[in-house]
């Protein structure tokens, strides 16, 4: 049986977004396993038939010691494992997994499902970042990027070839799983409805700076008196633009925001929100718009790569301006005065673009033809 190995900086990770990829790897006849840090999801992995690998992967930027030491994991896990082909994912997989693959002799897949802080500023670690892409990538059979702009940004950089570079929809979304529920509208409330990482690259100082202003009535709002701001999100206090739980206390006692904590059910929290919220200052491509729009709910985000690719302005949604808080209440009044018809419309005509770009059968045609086409060209080689 042939193995396939999938590493990402979580099991978590691993869990909520591959499963169906890992399901339609399983049906071709791979033994799958998962390399990513053990956490609550690792057993659950397991159960699934996925054999899990834990490996040490720090969240708190460059640190050349650990670092190394990661590429030796990967290249002893991988020395063993012999898998025929690995797909990586996120910054340090893709970068210190790719290298310790190459050492260990193993063909990889890489996909750059988002920038981070590589490319949003000029930094010391931003630029060995984008060092050690360059050095990783050589080594990829090939590499998929989740927006145009991230893949153009690459290439121009020189920090890939672009014969080996390829476009997914993202993670892809299962549009079954996520799908229009009934609200509940208890009260009457408008619900904004913010899901993120607790980091300011998500745009949560300006979410919150924009509940501020039309809490002040800065604004007229025509038709809703009660209108509610809520944030859903992990606490990353490992990230230097990381949130902290006292800063969410200020906006709490001040009325400012309600927070939800986390739950791995988000589409509970979506299916009672009325408008979900995201202004982020670049994605890769955002998962939370493209499961809020498969549930057929009006988005407003940044007019970012991997953030517009999922809104059509005015048609499923709005864009604003990125790091600006009263560009982005002026969108959310815009919001608050449609009817209640032109929102439910903007939420149908959002569900059919996931449907028709987005859906996870797209994501999972494109890996499986891959991994095909470099099984055959190995073989063409050998013989």
């Amino acid at each position: 049986m042939k193995k396939i190995a999938i590493s990402i900086n979580t099991s978590w990770n691993i869990y909520n977004f591959r499963l169906g990829l890992i399901k339609a790897l399983q049906k071709e006849g791979f033994e799958v396993y998962a390399i990513a840090p053990k956490d609550d999801y690792s057993n659950q992995l397991d159960e699934l038939g996925v054999k899990h690998i834990d490996i040490f992967i720090s969240n708190k930027g460059t640190n050349p010691i650990e670092d190394i030491k990661t590429i030796w994991q990967y290249y002893k896990i991988y020395k063993k494992l012999k898998p025929d082909i690995a797909l990586h994912y996120t910054i340090k997989p893709n970068i210190y997994g790719t290298i310790g693959a190459r050492l260990a002799g193993v063909k990889v897949i890489n996909n750059i499902s988002g920038l981070g802080t590589v490319f949003l500023n000029d930094s010391i670690s931003s630029k060995i970042a984008r060092n050690l892409y360059k050095i990783a990538l050589i080594f990829s059979k090939k590499v998929f990027f989740q927006n145009p702009h991230d893949r153009e940004l690459f290439i121009k950089n020189k920090l890939v070839k672009k014969s080996k570079t390829d476009l997914v929809p993202g993670s892809g979304i299962d549009t079954r799983k996520f799908k229009p529920l009934e609200k509940e509208n208890k009260g009457g409330k408008f619900k904004f409805l913010f899901i993120a990482r607790l980091v300011k690259d998500k745009g949560i100082i300006e979410y919150v700076e924009a509940a501020r202003i039309i809490k002040n009535l800065k604004f007229k709002i025509e038709n809703y008196i009660d209108i509610e701001f809520q944030i859903l999100g992990a606490f990353y206090p490992g990230n230097p633009t990381a949130i902290t739980k006292e800063q969410m206390g200020k906006w709490i006692e001040k009325g400012v925001i309600n927070y939800l904590g986390v739950s791995d059910s988000v589409q509970d929290f979506i299916k009672k929100s009325d408008c979900v919220v995201l202004p982020s200052y670049r994605e890769g491509l955002s998962r939370v718009l493209l499961e809020a729009a498969s549930m057929a709910k009006p988005i407003i985000t940044t007019d970012t790569p991997g953030c517009k690719d999922v809104v059509d302005d005015g048609i499923n949604g709005f864009l604003c301006k990125v790091k600006d808080s009263k560009d982005l209440a002026k969108k959310m009044k815009k919001m608050l005065n449609l009817s209640k018809y032109e929102r439910i419309n903007m939420g149908k005509v959002g569900r059919e673009k996931i449907i028709n770009e987005f859906d996870e059968k797209i994501v999972i045609k494109k890996y499986l033809e891959t991994i095909k086409l470099i099984d055959s060209r190995e073989l063409k080689m050998q013989n």
